[in-house]
């Protein structure tokens, strides 16, 4: 299984349709105005503004920090023009939620939501973020999508496929930017691995390049432009460029796809902003499509800043022209009209700063100390229920051996493994670190990953206090062996009598600034799985990861159920405790594939010596192109996964109509897109028109309710697309719940970019001629009916 991370990271998304239709659907009254406006009315109020302000001032808009002090206490800032009410822009981290920050919730990572396979779930927690970023006068908010199964930060984004990822995305960004808050796909684009994401500098002086992915157009297009052209056309307010380089040129000074796929091919009316000291030049970066360095002017930070001085000099001096500066200036201020930031937004926490602070440099530092500790704005509502609900409908079911779970009478349990109680290094933000777990957090579960992503918890639920809680209400009893070194051993004299049932957590911890060093669970937990069921015939496995975990005990008969609960967020032991005693069923499909092998899950991370001295060593030509995933066990006959994309489980049975009905949505259907509709943000118009509407009906065969996910794939000839056209892709997918007995129709809209591949040579999407196969089915292995429909 070749598994690239595709890596999608999201900060602040909008609307659904590049009409701007993002209109407000919650009650709360301190959200603006009911709707935001069109993008061309707000470019327009961006250019009036933009023309009124002095050239210090647009290098200010550009410029994280640059300005008149003191700065909002911000991951990222702008500097305020108050002759123009303009109070600046407070930019923070994260997919999560407020990173850093406190009285905050702590959302499921996108891993997690990607395995809801449900639109209205991930559309609520989009939401439920806006409102959180908002109440703390946030302005925009950082997130995280992705399919290098051993990247460190996979477990931030949407997994390995485009069409899964971008409605994910699109749903994230519909439900943030509608409470008027902006959002950030990111980092575009192919930033698949962290390992020297950044240059570095030799003892000589010599600069190392950051590594560069080299992929070829029509992969990049079809695989990982893919998402970002569904963030585009929902209304994404700004797009990250990333660290690493694409095709030997940095990606935020890479005009290729900044400026003529962004900006003109998708239409992007927003703004690119750099990752973090991702800017390494002034000219070269702002004429390359840079329209944002952050941190910018930010002395304490370390990081040089090549925008404000050096930009304003530059500009001077013709090197950028004015006309570009205005441009730039314009498209960071179009967003902030667009969603009615500049009416009644609320002011920034002041808790921030010192909070923030804190916890980046430590209690007693002399910067920390310039901010009063004073309490955070708590803007949690009632968050933590829907993340407990999106926790549960997350959990993918892989095995169940005669109906093991849910569990019903027993009252005798085993609690063994390390991810079961409360973290022992504190409720703390883990920052990147450079070795592959941080210190210290052997013990404790692993509700989210480590990095920019990561979180502090003002509330968290263990699965050791939730599981707890609920066997003593039922009179039963617990034991208890948290060590996996003990477990592993065989070390279970404490544990008479016999448990009905043994319940192992495990983890594995992944964290931006490292990647995984291979797909295990980590801390011996291989063995703790092999010791636990020699010892309990009944034992239950529970997986928290960032992605894809290893298996080899999967077979073992006495393991008699497998959980994979992902990082599932705050409420991480309450959904998991509702899943397992069937209070709720587990409705998670896998976003991904779960190899056999790791062999099968793509190419290592590249990782060359330390003692590397060319300064260009750090490429990597991605060879597989498209056949990453599933897409790889399609296309190698002979190689099956353990447990396939989509694949999951329920405490019910579904059953499949034999046939499924095509009925096309237009008279008639040519090769090409027809440019006379024009172009809009995602693309060209005629790209997201309504093509057919697919149906079938699914019935619950089973004994109780539960929710099915029926999926589409689409299948193009291969005699009339060039050589790399994948099996199969991913086109559609619904999910229903069913009560005993009952039939409901799911049906898949399919729109032209769905059955279009893209053209190299006429620079294009193209509907092959010839006959397309329509299959649908619960898995991408589990195809039950298929249909074929010619153009």
């Amino acid at each position: 299984m070749h598994v690239r991370s595709l890596y999608w990271l999201l900060i602040c998304l909008s609307t659904l349709h590049f009409v701007s239709s993002c209109k407000l659907i919650t009650q709360h009254d301190w959200l603006t105005g009911g709707k935001c406006i069109a993008w061309d009315e707000a470019s327009e109020k961006a250019r009036s503004f933009v023309s009124q302000l002095t050239i210090s001032e647009k290098i200010g808009l550009v410029t994280g920090s640059y300005g008149p002090a003191p700065f909002l206490p911000c991951v990222g800032t702008l500097a305020p023009v108050e002759r123009l009410n303009y109070t600046g822009l407070c930019m923070s981290d994260g997919p999560n939620g407020v990173n850093r920050a406190d009285g905050v919730s702590v959302f499921a990572s996108g891993i997690t939501v990607a395995a809801t396979w449900d639109r209205r779930l991930m559309y609520e927690q989009g939401l439920f973020l806006g409102e959180e970023f908002r109440m703390k006068g946030v302005h925009t908010q950082s997130g995280s999508m992705g399919p290098h199964a051993r990247g460190g930060r996979n477990w931030e984004g949407f997994g390995p496929d485009p069409y899964l990822s971008g409605l994910a995305m699109n749903e994230s960004v519909t439900g943030i930017e509608a409470t008027g808050v902006q959002t950030s796909s990111k980092h575009y684009i192919g930033n698949e691995q962290e390992t020297q994401r950044n240059p570095s500098t030799k003892d000589d002086e010599t600069v190392i390049e950051a590594i560069s992915a080299n992929i070829d157009d029509r992969t990049l297009h079809e695989l990982y432009l893919w998402p970002f052209a569904n963030a585009v056309r929902a209304g994404t307010a700004s797009v990250m460029c990333a660290y690493s380089r694409l095709n030997q040129t940095y990606s935020c000074a890479n005009s290729e796809i900044l400026t003529t796929i962004l900006k003109d091919e998708l239409a992007f009316p927003g703004y690119v902003v750099s990752d973090w000291g991702a800017t390494h030049s002034t000219v070269d970066f702002a004429e390359g499509g840079l329209d944002m360095e952050m941190p910018g002017n930010v002395t304490a930070s370390g990081i040089p800043c090549y925008f404000g001085d050096k930009l304003l000099e530059a500009v001077q001096a013709n090197k950028v022209s004015e006309e570009r500066l205005e441009d730039m200036a314009r498209r960071v201020m179009t967003p902030y009209f667009r969603l009615n930031q500049d009416k009644d937004f609320p002011m920034t926490d002041p808790a921030t700063g010192p909070t923030l602070l804190i916890t980046q440099l430590g209690h007693g530092s002399p910067v920390a100390g310039m901010y009063t500790e004073v309490p955070a704005i708590d803007v949690r509502a009632d968050h933590a229920r829907g993340i407990r609900k999106l926790g549960a409908a997350s959990t993918v079911l892989l095995k169940n051996v005669n109906g093991t779970l849910p569990l019903t009478s027993e009252t005798s349990f085993a609690l063994f493994g390390n991810s079961l109680p409360d973290p022992t290094i504190g409720s703390a933000f883990v920052p990147p670190r450079a070795e592959d777990v941080p210190e210290g957090y052997e013990t404790g579960t692993l509700d989210i990953g480590g990095g920019s992503g990561s979180m502090r918890h003002t509330n968290l639920v263990s699965p050791l206090e939730a599981i707890r809680t609920k066997v003593k209400a039922l009179g039963g009893r617990v034991q208890l062996l948290l060590d996996n070194n003990e477990i592993a051993a065989g070390r279970f004299s404490t544990i008479y009598p016999t448990p009905q049932v043994c319940l192992l957590f495990l983890k594995a911890y992944a964290s931006e600034g490292a990647d995984r060093p291979d797909l295990n669970l980590q801390w011996n937990a291989t063995m703790a799985v092999e010791s636990t069921a020699a010892l309990c015939p009944n034992t239950i496995v529970v997986t928290h990861g960032p992605g894809v975990v290893l298996m080899p005990w999967a077979d073992n008969e006495n393991v008699t159920a497998i959980l994979a609960a992902h990082y599932p967020g705050e409420e991480i032991g309450n959904s998991i405790t509702d899943v397992l005693w069937g209070i709720v069923e587990p409705s998670g499909r896998l976003p991904y594939s779960i190899p056999k092998d790791e062999a099968d899950a793509g190419p290592p991370i590249l990782a060359l010596p330390e003692n590397t001295t060319d300064p260009g060593a750090w490429t990597e030509d991605f060879v597989e192109g498209q056949m990453i995933d599933y897409r790889y066990f399609d296309a190698n006959q002979g190689k099956e996964p353990l447990y396939e994309f989509g694949y999951g489980l329920s405490y019910t049975e579904f059953d499949m109509a034999p046939s499924l009905n095509v009925q096309l949505t237009v008279g008639s259907l040519d090769q090409h897109v027809n440019k006379s509709m024009g172009i809009a943000p995602g693309g060209m118009a005629d790209l997201w028109t309504s093509v057919a509407v697919v149906t079938v009906n699914v019935t619950n065969s089973g004994d109780r309710a539960g929710s099915a996910v029926p999926q589409l794939y689409v299948s193009l000839p291969q005699d009339t697309t060039p050589p790399g056209t994948p099996v199969k892709v991913l086109r559609g997918f619904n999910k229903l719940y069913l009560h005993k007995g009952e039939t409901k129709q799911a049906m898949f809209e399919l729109l032209r970019r769905d059955l279009s591949y893209w053209d190299v040579q006429g620079k294009e999407w193209v509907i092959p001629r010839g006959p397309i196969t329509l299959s649908s089915g619960f898995s991408s292995k589990d195809l039950r009916t298929n249909t074929i429909i010619a153009i």
